[in-house]
């Protein structure tokens, strides 16, 4: 899901392993997009590969207009933001006892 991501140039993307710390997901990818039209991109772009590669449909909360999407595979969550709102939640300050396993800038 990070190659994903960076098929349609999203940034500072971040995967993390949270088992350690929580039984809601395995892995949690955290990502930005520019704007709306690309945070759309993204996360339709991760939606269409997993389904075609796996036949997964993730459960889906947000719009790009929000600045936050998440798409829930239940193993892995992906959080695609806005700039703006990824500085207001700071999921990884909230998950910083979690050590990253992939960072891309």
């Amino acid at each position: 899901m990070v190659e994903l991501a960076e098929d349609k140039q999203a940034h500072e993307i971040v995967l993390l392993d949270i088992r350690s710390q929580s039984t809601i997901a395995d892995y949690f990818v955290i990502c930005s997009g520019d704007n709306d039209r690309q945070i759309k991109a993204i996360v339709e772009h991760i939606d269409l590969k997993v389904k075609q590669e796996f036949g997964l449909a993730p459960r889906t909360e947000g719009s790009p207009d929000t600045g936050w999407i998440v798409l829930d595979y239940d193993d892995v969550v992906v959080h695609v933001f806005s700039p703006a709102q990824r500085d207001y939640y700071r999921l990884e300050r909230l998950w910083s006892k979690v050590p990253p396993v992939v960072v891309v800038q």
